[in-house]
């Protein structure tokens, strides 16, 4: 039975920054160790002609799914192998042109010992990440990754905790190493995150949610103010584009304009498009991202930008909620 004592928030606090100050501890013992094994197994990984399975087994096996997440993520494919289950009928799925991560801090799990050899046999060459270089996964690997803490933050000095989070580290580590060298850009990574707020901001773009042909509100030059209001007011967007005959904007006319107009002039029914629109409007192009769009419209406090193509005809228009619903923002 576990005693309880009293804890209050300054013990709370104390505990949090002394595990979060090892742990920081530990990361930096393993960033002056990385050597040019480090660099051997980026080798490996960018040659490996078939796929990345990482493997373990208990905390290590937790962690050695996220490793394999990370990678399939950033342009390596990989999967994950429980280490038991491979035993039992999942070494099936490796093949010799996989590489495979081995992850385990004693270096000893048995049923790592038991499916290494076999997937050597294969072809597949073996990566091993633990804590003890003297150990039997050491001495199957084709090379080994140091990830030894001098203690982990647990105050018994048994759960994994400091070891786990250096583990962790070191895999993205060699993912992010194998994104650089592949020059893996932001539409690769967009396609394997097509779900989710990630994946509308890397996928969304400006064509995708602008308003364009009869939604679109847009007046000539010499169009009076009644006129002008009542293509507001149909449209819905706050806001006019003024136009020539060819579509080139001249102009834009906004709620605020309108405004101000009234409180300068009162009657405002004689004067035209031109005479009141805010020229040179700000604008972009269908093909830029969406995000890129809310991104400038947050910086100049614009609640609509026009969209124009190569030859700066207008071809839409983007409102700020239209970019809420799209849930880019």
């Amino acid at each position: 039975m576990v005693n309880e004592i009293e804890f209050t928030s300054a013990d709370a606090l104390a505990s949090a920054h002394r595990t979060l100050q090892i742990e920081i501890t530990e990361l930096q013992h393993l960033d002056t160790r990385l050597d040019e094994r480090f660099a051997q197994a980026v080798s490996l990984l960018l040659g490996c002609t078939g796929r990345v399975a990482v493997t373990g087994i208990g905390k290590s096996g937790h962690i050695a799914r996220k490793i394999s997440a990370t990678f399939a993520s950033t342009g390596s494919p990989s999967y994950f192998v429980h280490a038991a289950e491979a035993a039992h009928g999942d070494l099936g799925m490796i093949t010799g042109d996989d590489l495979i991560i081995a992850v385990s801090y004693s270096g000893s799990s048995p049923e790592l010992a038991t499916i290494l050899p076999i997937a050597r046999r294969l072809g597949s060459k073996i990566i091993g990440i633990c804590g003890n270089r003297y150990s039997e996964l050491a001495s199957l690997s084709d090379v080994f990754l140091d990830v030894s803490v001098t203690r982990e933050a647990c105050p018994l000095n048994l759960a994994p905790t400091s070891s786990t989070t250096v583990t962790l580290a070191l895999g993205d580590a060699l993912a992010i190493a194998c994104l650089e060298a592949r020059g893996f850009g932001t539409s690769d990574f967009a396609r394997s995150h097509p779900g989710g707020a990630l994946g509308r901001r890397l996928l969304t773009h400006v064509r995708d949610v602008m308003r364009q042909g009869d939604e679109l509100p847009i007046v000539g030059p010499d169009t009076r103010m009644p006129t002008v209001l009542e293509e507001m007011t149909g449209k819905r967007m706050g806001m006019t584009v003024i136009a020539d005959e060819s579509r080139k904007p001249l102009g834009i006319f906004t709620d605020g304009d309108l405004r101000r107009l009234i409180m300068q002039k009162g009657d405002i029914r004689d004067i035209t498009a031109a005479q009141a629109m805010t020229p040179y409007p700000r604008s972009i192009g269908p093909e830029a991202l969406a995000a890129e769009a809310a991104a400038v419209m947050e910086q100049h406090k614009l609640s609509t930008m026009l969209v124009v193509n190569q030859e700066q005809t207008l071809i839409g228009a983007l409102h700020m909620h239209d970019l809420m619903d799209a849930k880019v923002i």
